[in-house]
């Protein structure tokens, strides 16, 4: 399923993702400076952030993951969430964060932050790579923030169209889809 070149542009480079991952690494690290921090990652998507993440967090962190489903094989959310994966860790009085590739209507992770804080965890708070504010639905806001872009469709980096191009080193922007 290859997207013509001619649809693609870079939205974000590969070298501009490790800044920005780096730079919330140094963030996260700064405000959990005792360690020992639960770093939830929403597969698939966050695969690739999740793993460079953590090796930027110099203090002492531990990762789980959730796989939650809302698209499909649509470009825009279907607006029931589905859990095909829950935590494997307890997270009762500690410190987590919810690891987002993207925050996009806000639907998914409204319902995942709801969800964990019924487990009563000591923090609980959002990282996201990219936060997407135009087709923005529900009132959530992600406490470490990577990059922002306004509206369209992105694939690379561990972000999907119908299960492909995750595998894309860079973030582009797809036309026509």
């Amino acid at each position: 399923m290859p997207i013509p070149r001619k649809n693609c542009e870079i939205l974000f480079s590969r070298q501009r993702i490790a800044q920005e991952v780096k730079r919330l690494g140094m963030e996260i690290g700064a405000t959990y400076p005792q360690g020992n921090i639960l770093l939830v990652g929403v597969l698939k998507g966050s695969f690739l952030f999740i793993a460079d993440l953590v090796r930027a967090i110099e203090c002492s962190s531990m990762v789980d993951f959730v796989r939650l489903a809302s698209y499909g094989s649509q470009t825009s959310t279907s607006g029931v969430i589905e859990f095909r994966k829950e935590l494997e860790m307890p997270i009762r009085d500690r410190d987590v964060i919810i690891v987002e590739d993207i925050i996009d209507s806000g639907y998914t992770l409204e319902c995942l932050y709801n969800k964990l804080l019924l487990q009563q965890p000591k923090s609980l708070k959002i990282c996201t790579l990219i936060d997407k504010r135009a087709r923005r639905e529900v009132e959530i806001e992600a406490d470490f923030v990577g990059m922002r872009m306004d509206d369209g469709f992105i694939i690379g980096y561990g972000l999907d169209y119908d299960e492909h191009y995750r595998h894309l080193p860079d973030i582009y922007t797809v036309k026509g889809i």
